[in-house]
């Protein structure tokens, strides 16, 4: 059982969040780090399945495909964040929230959304989860 998630940021992704989500004692590294800049959606995440760490990205698109591609064809990763650009202090904050709630076996192979939706001032972290059977679970943590 993998209780800690460590994470790979796409090229996309500030590499602020690094630094602060490594002050946190999270496991982090990045597309520079990896010298993987430049790299297509496609090897950035074969490269983070590789590396058995979950991708942060903020490209929706290209990894929302990605992720039902590695579905249909039986692949694994260790799991995908998707999260709308905002600032690296806040986004870090939300990656902790998410890290926090879950273990590495509970990401592993899911497409999880970060966005912002609060109640009582209060925000909540949800995921999404896509499963084989194509049908789309949500759940509030």
């Amino acid at each position: 059982m993998n209780l800690f998630c460590t994470l790979y940021l796409d090229e996309d992704v500030s590499v602020l969040l690094r630094d602060l989500s490594k002050a946190r004692g999270f496991d982090v590294t990045t597309a520079r780090d990896q010298e993987m800049l430049g790299k297509s959606d496609e090897e950035q995440l074969a490269y983070s399945a590789s590396a058995e760490r979950c991708l942060l990205t903020h490209n929706r698109v290209d990894f929302e495909r990605l992720h039902t591609l590695y579905i249909e064809t039986d692949k694994r990763h260790k799991g995908i964040i998707i999260a709308t650009r905002r600032n690296p202090y806040d986004l870090t904050r939300r990656v902790a929230v998410l890290l926090d709630s879950l273990t590495a076996d509970e990401i592993e192979g899911q497409l999880f959304y970060i966005y912002k939706q609060t109640v009582s001032d209060k925000v909540i972290p949800c995921r999404i989860l896509i499963g084989s059977d194509e049908t789309m679970k949500r759940k509030t943590k």
